[in-house]
Formats: structure tokens, sequence, C-alpha cells
């Protein structure tokens, strides 16, 4: 029940300490750093908030700051994310031993400038460190690493929050797994305050030490949590914890988390990048148009005749029949011998039936709905069996 002033107008809810201090720290954000949308900045501001409470959470979700060129914020971004967050830990000319002896059962935030010294063509010799970034998401993932002076086994963990900025994107399997901030050059009218370590980091720590003190008074409280998320399967177990967090603090900041979270997923189902057996089932769906089945060379042709596809460039030959049935194999989708109308007659080809059910599970198309009132052939043989004409009737 609200109480009312003096003229009866109801008062504004006071607001909780911590929605308090997630406006401080959104609003520092701002003000060194120009983020690319608001759900961003909100994004961000629970990710830096989120590393306070690692022992209470499932999942370590990274935050990747990627942008298309240089001058884009991203490393001043990682400087406020680094003053603000759980005990930083920057891997700059760490030696990945180093790195794994820092996790703990509290562990620091990593922090990674240029990424592409770990994930880019510059990348030798840091397959541990990639391996750490790609298990250590999720709880009970340790590192295996046997200690020839002890003769034992050892056991080493790799739960950490983690946060990387470089240019272009990062691989899917870390994309997969995080808030992905893309950022942008400011435009002529957009203004940020300078950023002076010496100045400002000293007053992003006591933040940092209020956001700790706030979050660690209730660990078990965070570690039970388990909120609504609009989000299913990973992009649940990854915002996760900045959800827990928004909730815990009320006031406006469960609303601002959850349409983050809507925001951000979107964004990144947009721009995200097909594996190339998805790419290809897709293109294969545009290549049999109406036809219930192809030859593999007709299919072959239609595949390579798109300019912005890849498949005409696929290997010194472009895609070859060997090379479509190894990709589509993973999907139980084989040639097999059918009858076509001449001058074809009998060949090598495709149904499109075989086709269906990977479409679906992979890479769902509404047009899918319109293509069922097409007449499909059965389901094609196999190498050794009965051949199948264009009718889909033995011969």
């Amino acid at each position: 029940m609200s109480t009312l002033n003096q003229q009866g107008d109801p008062m504004p809810e006071p607001i909780s300490r911590g929605a308090e201090l997630l406006d401080r720290l959104r609003a520092a954000l701002t003000r060194y750093v120009i983020l690319p949308t608001e759900e961003a900045a909100d994004a961000v501001t629970l990710w830096i908030a989120a590393t306070h409470a690692q022992p209470a959470w499932a999942h370590a979700p990274r935050l990747v700051i990627r942008a298309p060129e240089k001058r884009c914020g991203k490393s001043r971004l990682l400087d406020v994310v680094e003053a603000t967050c759980h005990e930083p830990f920057i891997t700059v000319n760490s030696s990945s031993a180093a790195v794994y002896r820092s996790i703990s059962d509290d562990p620091p935030t990593m922090l990674v400038d240029e990424a592409d010294t770990i994930f880019g063509p510059k990348a030798d010799g840091n397959e541990d460190l990639r391996g750490l970034l790609n298990a250590g998401h999720q709880r009970n993932r340790p590192a295996k690493r046997y200690d020839a002076a002890t003769n034992r086994v050892e056991s080493i963990p790799t739960f950490c929050m983690a946060a990387l900025a470089g240019i272009g994107a990062m691989p899917d399997t870390i994309e997969d797994r995080a808030v992905v901030v893309r950022m942008r050059r400011r435009s002529p009218g957009e203004t940020v305050a300078p950023y002076r370590h010496r100045r400002d980091r000293p007053p992003l720590r006591q933040l940092a030490a209020e956001l700790s003190t706030w979050l660690r008074a209730d660990l078990a409280t965070l570690e039970a949590a388990e909120p609504p998320m609009p989000v299913e399967d990973r992009a649940a177990d990854t915002w996760e914890p900045l959800v827990a967090v928004a909730d815990y603090a009320g006031g406006h900041w469960p609303d601002r988390a959850r349409a983050a979270v809507l925001a951000l997923t979107a964004e990144a189902d947009d721009a995200g990048q097909p594996s190339p057996r998805v790419r290809l089932l897709a293109d294969c769906r545009t290549a049999f148009r109406t036809d219930t089945a192809l030859p593999t060379a007709t299919l072959l042709e239609r595949l390579k005749a798109d300019p912005e596809a890849p498949w005409a460039d696929y290997g010194p030959n472009g895609l070859t029949p060997m090379k479509l049935g190894v990709l589509l194999r993973e999907y139980d989708i084989r040639s097999s011998t059918i009858r076509f109308p001449l001058p074809v007659g009998q060949a090598k080809g495709y149904q499109r039936i075989d086709f269906t059910d990977a479409w679906t599970r992979y890479c769902p198309d509404p047009a899918d709905a319109e293509q069922g009132a097409l007449i499909p052939l059965e389901r094609g043989s196999r190498p050794g069996r009965t051949t199948l004409n264009i009718a889909g009737q033995a011969q």
C-alpha cells in the first residue's frame, strides 16, 4: 500500500540499496563509454555486478566486447569493467599455467583485450587458454594435468567469468555462451568524459567494494534463485546470473534485465553466422525450389550458382558430390538412385522428403508450411536398394 504525502498524493517507493548501486554503476559506465543501446548498457551493468557473486552461479557468462574497427571504445569499456568488477585478472602476456593457477573456488574475473592473440591467426601456442575459456562457462569442468613430480593427475578449476574485447566476431563456442556487445565509433554529436586511470579508478574500485558487500551478504539466496527467464537452453544458462542480480536488486531492474535479454539475444540471432552444414541445409532448400527430387549434378549446379554462397569455392574445385554427401550424411541425408524424366534418366540424386526433418530442426522457415502442400516422394532408396522413379514408384 503506497504512502501518501501531505497533499494526499502517493509517494514513490523507496529505492533499494541494490537498485541504487546498479544505477550508480550504470551511470559510471555511460559517463565514460557510449554503449550501442540502452539494453547493452543494462546488460554490461548486470554482468559486472554478477562477477561479485561468482560463488553463487552455476554458469559463468562471458562478456564479448567486439567492434568492426579500431577506436570504437572497446578498450575503454574494458577499462571501466576492470575498475568495477570482482578481482580483475588481465591475461595479457600471462602464461597458461599462471592463468590456470589463478582460478580458485572464488575465482577472479578474467579480462582479455585484443582477443585475436587467443582466437585469431596469431593464436599459436594458446590452445590451453582457448580450452579454459570454452570449458570455464560451467562448473565442474576441470582441466586434467599430469604432474610428473608427484606422479599424480591434478584437477584444475576452469570456472570463472571472463570479458574479451577484440575486433570482429569471436568463435561460436565463445559467443554462444556470452553477452555480446557490438561497439561502434562515436558519432560527431556523442561525447563522453575522459577516463584517467589515476583519478577515476579509485572511486570506481570503491563502488566495486560496495557491490561486493551487498551481493556477498546473501550468497545463499542468490545461489538458490531460479528467476523466470524469457529465453531457454544455453541462453538461459548464460543470462540467469544477470537476471538473478536484477531480481535481487528490485526496483526497475527486473524489467530492464529481461528487456536486455530479449534485445541482445535477438540481435545475436540476427547477426549469427550458421555453421557450414546448416548453411548448406538452408541453401539446399532454396535450390530445390518446388522440385520433389533433384539429380546430384543439378543440386550442385544450383548451389554453386549463388554468387554469395561459399559452394563454388568450397575446396580447389568447389563443392563436389563426395563432399556434399559427407556434409549431408551428418543429418542422415543420403543420395539414392532415382529415375528422372528424359533426358536425365536414371541418376544419383536427392529427394526433398529426406531433407524435411533436418530443415525443421536446424533451419526452420515459415515457408515450410507452404511446402507441405507439395506431394513428396517416398523415402529415397539407398545404395543396394530398389531404384525409384520420379513418382516414387519401384522400378
